[in-house]
């Protein structure tokens, strides 16, 4: 019970993403996975993205029971605050010890991210829209980390992050709908707070909209003039695009932890797009 709650805690499955998406963009740089790199690259980015999400908890505790998360097992009494304060902070120097372990400049792109994760989970946060640049920057941050571990930052991994930002942009305006209650008591400035949730989810619509336009950028590149690139491209577009349409037509704040899992699978899908299109 306790490694599934603490599995749980760090939200794995967005770590194993998140490093898929390092893989992504090795990939993406220099169209092979050389294994010590891959694997280095791929534990930085699970360690610290399990880090900044049990640090997240500890430090929105409170938050998360006004927003009756029963998802959160600090919440359901599964693991204390103190259990989340100490696995937060063991697991952030074990990520920056697997980039140290790549190259100077690794380590560095990942102790500018993981000092940006702390800052957000202290204050950041409170700043809204700052804190959802934040968010959607390291939703960003796994392809260029790909990119930097080889050196080679193209056309594609640019264009790639620049969409996984958009998006991520949008998936966290639209979270700040479902956490009304709870940012109040932190005083978060989100933009369903300031400008009230109708703009928030207008805004995040928008934004979803944006990202399914500049996914036919793509079609510039010759590699991806392919179906293994627009067939699952298209479904990414569809889900994003049916999304931002319930959006503008009006949703309720229970219906927001759905689209939030919708989108996210779109953001997989897309990610995917990217590496088939390149093979």
């Amino acid at each position: 019970m306790k490694v599934r709650s603490y599995l749980k805690l760090f939200r794995i499955d967005h770590g194993v993403m998140y490093g898929f998406g390092v893989l992504v963009g090795i990939f993406l740089a220099v169209r092979s996975i050389p294994l010590e790199e891959s694997i280095f690259g791929f534990l930085t980015a699970v360690f610290l993205q399990s880090s900044t999400f049990a640090l997240n908890d500890y430090f929105d505790y409170e938050v998360d029971l006004a927003n009756r998360r029963v998802d959160r097992p600090l919440v359901t009494g599964e693991l204390s605050r103190r259990e989340a304060l100490i696995s937060g902070m063991l697991l952030l120097p074990a990520g920056l010890f697997f980039s140290y372990l790549i190259s100077p400049l690794a380590f560095l792109f990942a102790f500018l991210i993981s000092i940006l994760g702390v800052l957000y989970d202290l204050k950041l946060k409170e700043f809204g829209l700052v804190g959802n640049f934040y968010i959607a920057a390291t939703m960003a941050a796994p392809f260029l980390f790909g990119g930097v571990i080889m050196e080679n930052v193209n056309e594609a991994i640019v264009l790639l992050s620049v969409l996984a930002f958009i998006s991520g942009l949008g998936r966290e305006v639209m979270k700040g709908i479902e956490d009304v209650e709870g940012d109040k008591l932190r005083n978060v400035k989100s933009v369903a707070i300031v400008y009230g949730e109708r703009k928030a989810a207008s805004l995040s619509a928008l934004l979803f909209i944006l990202a399914v336009t500049l996914s036919f950028v793509a079609f510039y590149f010759p590699e991806f003039r392919d179906l293994k690139y627009a067939v699952p491209v298209g479904i990414c577009d569809a889900i994003l695009l049916s999304s931002a349409l319930k959006l503008m037509r009006g949703v309720e704040r229970e219906e927001i932890y759905s689209l939030r899992k919708k989108t996210m699978a779109a953001m997989a899908l897309g990610m995917v797009a990217f590496l088939l299109g390149v093979m």
